[in-house]
């Protein structure tokens, strides 16, 4: 016990001896000088010099509050490095499709900082509020813009139909309150939400507006993911063209069956795993394609060959593919229904994707094996 009280009297007398003279010079330590040359000051990062817009709007950062409720925004997202970086990357893949769709709608393609706040463009982002994809849409509000949301696709996971459906929401939005501000605005806390609180006011600027403090904030932290990327190298992300993410690039193959096929067939035909058919398309659920017509994507290079050998694996599968139907009858359940094919309930689910608070109706149609 004297040994080692001896040892730490020793150890921390000779930290002191190089720490204290160290402090009294004036110079940094390592770490902070390293720092410092890695990125900028903040302080630095919020010295706005130059004039700032968003969607041709001039943001007045003359007006106190505005620049406080700017600076916060910044300051906030700044410190937050590897969102930063993640923000970088995914907007390498996917900005180039969101831009491309902006211009066929004819809006500013400042918009495409929308779904890097919403969802970091993340596919499978999710909110407590029940808001799905990459710009976040609840499911009344992205099927009244023409999505398919049900048990076997959600296409708020589709990076292409759910920007159409972005495009045309926020078009009607800026048209209906004169600005892209507030249509950000509505976008975030709703139509009804926003004309309520422009008619309680009295006033429609949008910097003069008090509105639910999310939404406050909502529009700010979009303008700043607009300055970060566009001068990122100004706030010390350095990266090189071989750090980001590469254009996400896709053969299309399109399918029209009477029967529900096996995502894993499709995989197998174009010999790449299951995992990949879900991630080139997030708005697939389950592990059969609906009935009908559907497309989907696969990577780049994989469409050769593949017709003919996906036609062999079908007719093969088929000719193994025995299926026993179910019509609903009044008063059924799906536990009744599995308990008299003496199958699981997990089973039947499975089969026929549906989920446990799934409903069915007399006539429906039940795969049973």
């Amino acid at each position: 016990m004297q040994f080692k009280s001896l040892y730490k009297i020793i150890l921390i007398s000779l930290v002191l001896f190089f720490a204290i003279p160290l402090l009294c010079s004036g110079v940094e330590p390592l770490s902070n000088q390293n720092s410092q040359n890695d990125f900028p000051l903040l302080m630095e990062s919020i010295r706005f010099k130059n004039d700032i817009e968003y969607c041709n709007i001039k943001i007045p950062v003359n007006r106190q509050d505005v620049k406080e409720r700017l600076e916060k925004e910044l300051l906030l997202a700044l410190w937050d490095r590897p969102q930063v970086i993640l923000w970088i990357k995914r907007a390498a893949r996917f900005f180039p499709h969101v831009e491309n769709i902006l211009k066929q709608h004819g809006l500013p393609l400042d918009l495409k900082y929308v779904p890097l706040i919403e969802s970091a463009l993340r596919p499978h982002a999710s909110s407590s509020k029940g808001a799905v994809g990459y710009w976040q849409f609840l499911k009344s509000t992205g099927r009244h813009y023409g999505l398919r949301i049900d048990s076997k696709v959600d296409e708020r996971r589709n990076i292409f139909k759910s920007t159409h459906a972005a495009c045309k929401y926020l078009k009607a939005l800026e048209k209906q309150f004169g600005s892209y501000l507030l249509a950000l605005s509505a976008y975030n806390m709703g139509e009804y939400g926003l004309k309520k609180e422009i008619a309680a006011q009295k006033n429609n600027e949008f910097f003069s507006l008090y509105l639910p403090l999310q939404t406050q904030r909502y529009a700010f932290k979009i303008i700043c993911a607009k300055l970060i990327l566009e001068n990122s190298e100004l706030y010390g992300f350095n990266l090189e063209k071989s750090d980001l993410y590469p254009v996400f690039t896709f053969d299309k193959i399109n399918f029209k069956s009477d029967l529900q096929i096996p995502i894993v067939l499709i995989a197998k035909a174009a010999d790449i795993p299951f995992k990949t058919i879900k991630d080139y398309n997030p708005e697939l659920r389950g592990y059969y394609l609906d009935k009908g017509g559907i497309t989907i994507l696969i990577p780049k290079g994989k469409a050769k060959g593949f017709k003919h050998e996906f036609t062999a694996r079908y007719k093969n599968w088929e000719k193994t593919y025995k299926t026993k139907f179910h019509i609903v009858k009044n008063g059924e359940s799906l536990t009744g229904i599995a308990n008299k094919y003496q199958i699981s309930l997990y089973s039947l689910l499975k089969l026929n994707n549906l989920s446990v608070k799934g409903m069915i109706h007399p006539g429906d149609r039940l795969v049973i094996e």
